[in-house]
């Protein structure tokens, strides 16, 4: 077993059993524990669900992870945020309910089982000096994935989720949308009555930042940051990027009212948190100001409640804001 780095993706081949006999123990225990959110896309769930853990926990306990196996190229459901084996697979912290998602992909190079493929056809073509057509040579690709996937490494990659039963907000922590939607399939499937939608602004995004850029100044409790991003609409796509740069400047002005559209703004609330607002409403980057999370302390169990305590405490102050900064949820139809 090979872990790259504490904060991101593990490796493995099939794992032997240990030197006492036992089979050793899911890799996925291995891989972070704090309940701390970097990027985040926030989502509003639906009226018709009332939360209940003891019923959360069955039902997402029919959907708990299992490693793929040697014919899955791809596997997912749900592990315990605390990283203990048979452990609860819902956390509840301070009112807020905390969750991961474990997926799994096998790595199958593409050139891998187009050379094997290659290499087979070849030998037909000499025995039988006629070259396989499209059917029987995507007969023979699909044979080799089929052989070479018991022998793949594997990638895995967790998830935070966290639900807030008060505002009914749901947070995914994932800048991929794909993996966000995998994570509310799951959601969907394992939760009676469980509805979501992404969380939509009077104003967009882009237009309130290319406003606080043009006024030098943000709403509220926010700052401006010193990072941002603008492209041009047209078909060039032409972009400017400011990194480490103070964003008052006239030269950013001329930009916004020459046509360029902000993607990202870097932006600080309330003292406490930096972070890079994107065009979609992602929230990116995010990095608590006073150190009160500490990455080195993330395996100790008391640590892990004090960080999902305070990431999610300030968190839910910052989204109401940030949301009440674009004009607020327009009203229902």
């Amino acid at each position: 077993m090979h872990t790259l780095t504490a904060s991101g993706p593990a490796w493995r081949h099939p794992e032997p059993p240990d030197f006492r006999g036992q089979p050793a123990a899911p890799l996925y225990l291995n891989l972070p524990r704090a309940a701390v959110f970097k990027n985040v896309m926030v989502y509003r769930i639906g009226a018709g669900w009332s939360p209940s853990i003891k019923q959360m926990e069955e039902d997402l306990g029919r959907a708990r992870f299992v490693e793929c196996s040697a014919a899955q190229d791809k596997s997912m459901g749900w592990v315990e945020p605390r990283g203990e084996a048979h452990g609860a697979l819902v956390e509840l912290i301070a009112k807020q309910l905390i969750l991961k998602f474990m997926i799994e992909t096998k790595i199958l190079p593409a050139s891998v089982v187009r050379r094997e493929a290659d290499l087979r056809m070849e030998q037909i073509e000499a025995s039988t000096g006629r070259k396989p057509g499209k059917k029987q040579a995507k007969e023979i690709r699909e044979d080799v994935t089929r052989e070479l996937l018991p022998m793949a490494f594997t990638k895995q990659s967790t998830i935070n989720v966290w639900i807030d039963p008060t505002t009914r907000l749901l947070v995914i922590d994932t800048t991929s949308q794909a993996k966000a939607d995998e994570v509310m399939t799951a959601l969907i499937r394992s939760l009676d009555r469980f509805t979501v939608a992404l969380v939509n602004t009077v104003s967009a995004p882009h237009s309130a930042m290319s406003l606080w850029l043009t006024e030098r100044e943000a709403p509220g409790r926010f700052d401006l940051d010193r990072e941002c991003e603008l492209k041009s609409t047209d078909d060039m796509q032409s972009a400017v990027k400011y990194s480490r740069h103070f964003l008052d400047i006239a030269e950013i002005r001329q930009h916004v009212e020459g046509g360029k559209v902000p993607t990202r703004l870097a932006m600080c609330w309330d003292g406490k948190i930096s972070f890079l607002l994107t065009d979609t409403l992602q929230i990116k980057k995010i990095r608590f100001l006073d150190g009160a999370l500490k990455d080195s302390a993330a395996e100790d169990e008391d640590r892990f409640d004090a960080d999902a305590a305070i990431a999610t405490g300030e968190m839910s102050k910052l989204i109401p804001d940030l949301i009440e900064a674009l004009g607020g949820e327009p009203a229902p139809a």
